[in-house]
């Protein structure tokens, strides 16, 4: 077999093998190279997304679901269930064939494009004739050749200065999805996306669950209205989320593990747990890349360094996903995977970071695209404003969710859509409607004017499109 390829790619979360995929569709020669590791040590592609990151946190969240649901609301539809028990053991086990199931469809679809996968570490080690030479370091190590090379080799969990993770008592993303028995007591260091979720899955289970917030605001990221009544769900049902605090020295032992933290108001206060997750953001992987060996420049934070089309500063070298500038989310990499596959065929790939939407999948979920109301208010942009409850749709009254609003920012003058906002059931799903509107510079107005099923939660949307002219069928 020869080992020259018109494209190696470096990395096979969605970045990278969805690049792999698409290069391969558009005529290359293509190799893949991932070092991820399923239990039996065999090939597991699909990065930190399929394997310890969005797939089996949705695994989790939808098993703790059912088990809430089971637990505290069949009995309003007439369901008597008596008393519940979870088996932890096999819930993670279910999460393991999920994710399972998506690492077989990852290599599937190599070889049905003709990929040719390599298991192992992929590293730089000079530039040849025509391109680069990559190290395949694993069970069987081989130098491939690459015309062009795409790097999305992803990122790592943050940890907390002198608290390295153990993945016993102080747990990452990962250890955090292989708790084996609901803890009496669990902490959270960060109230990101991986806290909000990690944290309402054992919370549903039965765990004491405190989220412990540097910030002084919650989910500073989000449009503040949708915060706060996202915030207020969770208080209701028991997540405790301090916010401005200071974390201290934590100790763990036999027992568990200590954390001491400073609150808000200045007290000196401890913690003792059976488990820590801290989820204080991620960091972009380049260990073991050899970067320095072809000369590929990196920034401040261990980022490589890209242009707006995803281009390094070595001629055919590119780089997607968390290891590059912009929002880690699995979804931008995909986009900037097939973006860099058809320029590498002379195409004009396509990606718009101001629609690029964002879900947290708690219960409520909450989702967002575009601009937020602090942010039109903080660049002197004029807009208009549309709310509206979910507690007065008729599809959540049937569903028994009417938690949350959908939210439509809009300008002022042209009445393009800014902004969608949205904290209620299926967040996840409704946002795509609001994407689909902003690519093609749809106004409020379009969006109220168009027929949506009824009854539907998307009738949320167009009454919170109607609202922004002021404006209600209130169906």
């Amino acid at each position: 077999m020869s080992n020259q390829f018109d494209v190696v790619v470096i990395g096979a979360g969605p970045g990278g093998y969805i690049a792999a995929i698409r290069a391969a569709q558009l005529g290359f020669k293509v190799a893949c190279i991932d070092e991820w590791k399923n239990a039996t040590g065999g090939p597991a592609p699909g990065g930190t997304c399929t394997n310890v990151g969005c797939i089996p946190s949705k695994a989790l969240l939808q098993s703790s679901e059912h088990f809430e649901h089971a637990n505290h609301h069949f009995a309003d539809h007439g369901i008597a269930t008596g008393k519940l028990t979870m088996d932890v053991a096999k819930m993670v086990g279910r999460k393991d064939t999920v994710v399972k199931q998506n690492n077989d469809g990852i290599l599937y679809l190599f070889k049905k494009n003709k990929i040719t996968f390599f298991h192992g570490r992929g590293s730089f080690v000079k530039a040849a004739e025509g391109g680069y030479e990559v190290q395949v370091t694993g069970a069987k190590e081989e130098v491939l050749t690459g015309k062009q090379i795409v790097i999305a080799t992803g990122s790592n969990a943050r940890a907390l200065p002198g608290t390295p993770f153990d993945e016993v008592n102080v747990l990452s993303n990962d250890g955090a999805l292989k708790i084996g028995a609901v803890p009496k007591k669990l902490v959270l260091i960060g109230s990101g996306v991986i806290g909000l979720e990690m944290g309402s899955v054992w919370r549903r289970l039965g765990a004491d669950v405190t989220i412990l917030e540097g910030l002084p605001t919650f989910l500073g990221a989000v449009d503040e209205q949708i915060a706060k009544e996202a915030k207020k769900a969770f208080d209701k049902q028991g997540l405790k989320i301090e916010l401005g605090v200071k974390v201290g020295e934590i100790k763990t032992s036999k027992k568990g593990v200590s954390v001491a933290y400073t609150n808000a108001k200045g007290e000196a206060l401890t913690l003792d747990a059976d488990k820590l997750i801290v989820s204080i953001g991620r960091v972009p992987n380049t260990i073991g890349l050899n970067a320095e060996a072809v000369g590929l420049a990196l920034d401040e934070r261990g980022a490589i360094v890209v242009d707006a089309e995803c281009k390094t500063n070595l001629p055919g070298v590119w780089a997607v996903g968390d290891v590059v500038r912009g929002p880690m989310l699995a979804h931008k990499a995909e986009e900037e995977g097939v973006a860099v596959a058809e320029r590498m065929a002379g195409q004009h790939g396509h990606v718009n970071f101001n629609t690029i939407p964002w879900v947290i999948y708690t219960s409520p979920e909450i989702a967002w695209v575009g601009r937020t109301e602090q942010q039109l208010k903080a660049d002197g942009v004029a807009y208009k404003a549309g709310t509206f409850p979910f507690l007065a749709n008729g599809r959540a009254r049937a569903l028994g969710d009417t938690t949350g609003m959908v939210k439509f920012l809009a300008d002022a003058k042209t009445d393009e859509i800014l902004g969608v906002h949205i904290v209620g059931p299926m967040a996840s799903e409704l946002i795509s409607e609001a994407v689909v509107a902003m690519e093609f510079k749809a106004s409020a107005e379009d969006i109220a004017r168009i027929c949506h099923a009824h009854p539907s939660l998307s009738e949320a949307t167009k009454e919170a499109a109607l609202a922004v002219d002021k404006r209600t069928l209130n169906f």
